[in-house]
């Protein structure tokens, strides 16, 4: 398979273009990003890509999918040699979507280079280990910034390592807003702000970015 990326400078998010082969099948997933690079890509490869992946609609994903005028897919699709699964990912979104192609996933916004995405804790938890029965060789392809591979991910994500037991919650103190909590897991995160997951004093939790946390 053969696959091109395109970053936005601003939001950092990924597009990608997905091909089986040279003059083959092709599709786009997400469209947040300078579509550009991605015809070039498609003009070398001499594909048309025929349909848009969606992992989930928010506007840093989405930007584009109106001019570009393909079938948007929110579901799985063999395609030429491409066969694409669909695997519910709610979370960070309730429409939320990983794509796996062969060896690779495409994460959207529930799992990165070092972080999780936010929302609800136990939804994403659940999401994340999912995609973490996939192999240790499989490439993850986030919704921003770095690739990485369920093996890493496995082994050096601060969120995953405290979800399968190898490490204890932290016990922090912070602050988010007027609620009270504590840092259960703090991560690096795409945008150098940080992620964590803070139990609140009043109950419930969530995942945050860093940079809307004060810590105490």
């Amino acid at each position: 398979m053969l696959v091109a990326r395109s970053m936005h400078s601003g939001w950092l998010s990924n597009a990608y273009l997905l091909a089986d082969e040279e003059g083959g099948a092709a599709v786009f997933v997400d469209s947040g990003a300078p579509m550009e690079p991605l015809f070039g890509a498609a003009e070398r490869w001499r594909v048309q890509p025929s349909h848009v992946l969606r992992t989930h609609a928010d506007p840093d994903h989405v930007e584009h999918e109106a001019e570009l005028g393909l079938p948007v897919v929110t579901g799985s699709l063999e395609l030429g040699g491409l066969r694409i699964e669909a695997i519910p990912t709610p979370g960070h979104k309730d429409d939320h979507l990983a794509f796996v192609v062969g060896d690779l996933c495409f994460s959207g916004d529930v799992l990165f280079k070092n972080a999780v995405g936010g929302g609800d804790p136990d939804q994403v938890r659940d999401s994340v280990m999912r995609l973490m029965e996939l192999s240790p060789e499989t490439r993850v392809l986030p919704g921003h910034t770095d690739e990485t591979t369920i093996g890493r991910e496995w082994e050096e994500n601060p969120f995953v390592r405290i979800w399968r037991g190898e490490e204890a919650e932290g016990t922090e103190r912070c602050r988010v807003g007027d609620r009270d909590g504590v840092i259960a897991v703090w991560s690096p995160d795409y945008d150098g702000k940080g992620k964590a997951w803070v139990r609140f004093d009043d109950g419930g939790g969530r995942i945050l970015g860093g940079s809307r946390i004060e810590r105490l």
